[in-house]
């Protein structure tokens, strides 16, 4: 008997072919690891019920890929319901012209609707400030979103206003042409005065909601810090971004035992489990550097420190300044 999907769910193409990186690896594992929304065991039904094919051919879950198979089917997505409506918000813009505007997002906001979060998302204030991206040919779950931040990371994020300024900055981003730095707190007081991080980014192989350093199916992500404070047992650090993998942060300064200061999922078990001293994750989007879509000037915002980081800062005591 078929899996039964729930009447939640609609069906989407999936289409991709295996490459060297890819290789010995689980198809199982392969593919969900790049739908977050269907768990492994969800996507070895659709493997053995034949809804998912490598090279037109039906193959078992724990088929080792090759490289050059092409890997095919139908795989269920959510479906999210109504589109979002316009919300009336408080928004902190920094900047605003007819192409985009910049804004500092604050730590609590989600940036789109999603499951359980269908209002009071960013995309709801902007559809009321900005009301010509309730047109059609937006995308309505995301419309005029260029990146995202995490539900509880503050900072700047850019916003399009027309669909030409849409893309332009989509491809900066995905060609890395835009500066992203960050100020984060992080636990441990022996951390060295810079480092870099380049390990690649997936999918938890087990736990598919999250993200975790994954050398099978991970894709190239780079980080780079520079302390700025000395604190008790902890430091105060600026982060530059090379690549815009989803929790890199997160994820990198974890799995250099120095993870983010108030983070409930990337952090020790036996950390989690104590009351942090941080209101959340301590993790703030400083600056952004890119180019106009229309003009190609040269644009550099800077948001500054969120009271709470001021506030944690100072229960952690003051250290050395660098």
């Amino acid at each position: 008997m078929g899996h039964k999907w729930s009447a939640g769910f609609l069906f989407m193409k999936l289409l991709f072919i295996i490459s060297r990186s890819q290789v010995n690896s689980r198809l199982d594992w392969i593919i969900a690891g790049k739908v977050a929304a269907v768990s492994r065991s969800q996507v070895a039904a659709l493997i053995l019920e034949g809804n998912i094919l490598v090279s037109g051919k039906k193959k078992k879950p724990g088929y080792r890929v090759k490289t050059g198979d092409v890997i095919s089917g139908l795989i269920p997505e959510p479906e999210y319901g109504e589109n979002p409506k316009p919300q009336l918000m408080d928004l902190s813009i920094i900047f605003e012209d007819d192409y985009l505007l910049v804004l500092d997002k604050p730590a609590g906001m989600v940036v789109h609707p999603g499951p359980g979060n269908f209002s009071n998302t960013l995309v709801n204030g902007l559809l009321n400030h900005i009301p010509s991206l309730q047109d059609d040919f937006w995308d309505p779950m995301r419309p005029g979103i260029v990146h995202r931040l995490d539900k509880y990371t503050s900072g700047l994020i850019v916003v399009a206003k027309t669909l030409k300024s849409l893309l332009f900055l989509q491809k900066e981003f995905k060609q890395r042409r835009v500066g992203k730095t960050y100020l984060a707190l992080v636990r441990g007081g022996k951390i060295p005065d810079t480092g870099e991080i380049i390990l690649p980014i997936g999918r938890h192989p087990v736990k598919r909601k999250i993200m975790a350093v994954n050398h099978e199916t991970g894709k190239y992500a780079k980080t780079s810090w520079q302390v700025k404070q000395r604190l008790t047992d902890a430091c105060l650090v600026a982060v530059r971004l090379y690549t815009g993998r989803t929790h890199q942060i997160r994820v990198h300064f974890y799995a250099m035992d120095m993870p983010v200061l108030g983070d409930g999922v990337y952090q020790p078990r036996s950390i989690r489990r104590k009351r942090s001293i941080a209101p959340r994750q301590m993790l703030h989007s400083r600056s952004l550097r890119f180019r106009h879509p229309f003009s190609g000037q040269k644009m550099n915002f800077k948001a500054k420190m969120p009271e709470d980081f001021v506030q944690t800062i100072a229960k952690l005591g003051a250290g050395k300044r660098q």
